[in-house]
């Protein structure tokens, strides 16, 4: 860490760290608008801020890490810039299994991974195969990824059991149909960060943000530092999260947990 995110770190609580972070990425090609550059040069620079993250949220032990890279919507870019931003993903993953393994992260991926080009899909399953014992942070990179398609598709699979008679319908719940969507085993989102300072969500983990706290920063991606997410948790911190009880209900909850434990 650099002096000015050892500063905020040593304000942060060490035990009440969020489990899941999950980040969408703006902002790569305004970024590069800014400075006359092709977009493309931004979404390279966006590549570099990765590799400050990852590391960071590893050096912290951030259990999850989830980036939203490619969503179905940007399917609908030029092709030479799909093109690219495939490339991209290529290189990014070649030169990175090395790294995943000595930091002992796992990586993973949601979303239509099918709809990616075969040379993509293969670098792809090849990072899966070599990190996939490691127990450390777990980086999951959102591909070809929609939350309505993801909860229509967990839907269908609930559909599917039920012509089977594997599942009656008044038995579907909350858990069994988190099971079939594209994260099941990763636990809900604690904190969400969107940079460039626009103020939604853009169809990103939809079910699983249902009670995390959002962080908006105004920073495009490329420009976005260790420091700002250290700043995003201090801020998580500082939030009450109430998940649908009263404050009053909150306090009793937590007085009790404590005598519970003590």
């Amino acid at each position: 860490m650099n002096s000015a995110e050892s500063d905020i770190w040593s304000q942060i609580d060490k035990s009440l760290l969020p489990r899941h972070v999950a980040i969408i990425m703006d902002g790569n090609g305004r970024w590069a608008e800014k400075k006359g550059l092709p977009r493309i040069a931004g979404h390279r620079e966006g590549v570099k801020t990765v590799d400050r993250i990852v590391s960071i949220a590893r050096e912290i032990d951030i259990k999850h890490l989830t980036l939203y890279s490619f969503s179905t919507e940007n399917w609908n870019r030029p092709r030479p810039e799909v093109e690219a931003l495939m490339a991209i993903l290529r290189e990014f993953l070649v030169k990175e299994m090395k790294r995943m393994m000595s930091n002992n992260i796992r990586f993973g991926t949601i979303g239509k991974i099918s709809d990616l080009p075969q040379t993509a899909v293969g670098i792809i399953n090849e990072v899966k195969e070599a990190t996939k014992n490691n127990d450390g942070t777990v980086l999951t990179l959102a591909l070809s990824y929609g939350s309505r398609d993801e909860i229509v598709d967990a839907a269908k699979a609930l559909g599917r059991k039920v012509k089977k008679g594997e599942i009656d319908p008044e038995d579907i719940d909350s858990d069994n149909f988190g099971k079939e969507l594209y994260t099941a085993g990763l636990p809900d989102v604690d904190l969400m960060v969107r940079t460039s300072g626009e103020l939604r969500v853009s169809n990103f983990l939809l079910w699983q943000i249902a009670y995390a706290e959002l962080f908006f920063s105004d920073k495009l991606w490329p420009d976005f530092e260790g420091v700002d997410l250290l700043s995003a948790v201090k801020a998580f911190q500082e939030r009450e999260r109430r998940f649908g009880l009263s404050g009053e209900q909150l306090v009793e909850a937590n007085h009790s947990s404590k005598k519970f434990h003590s």
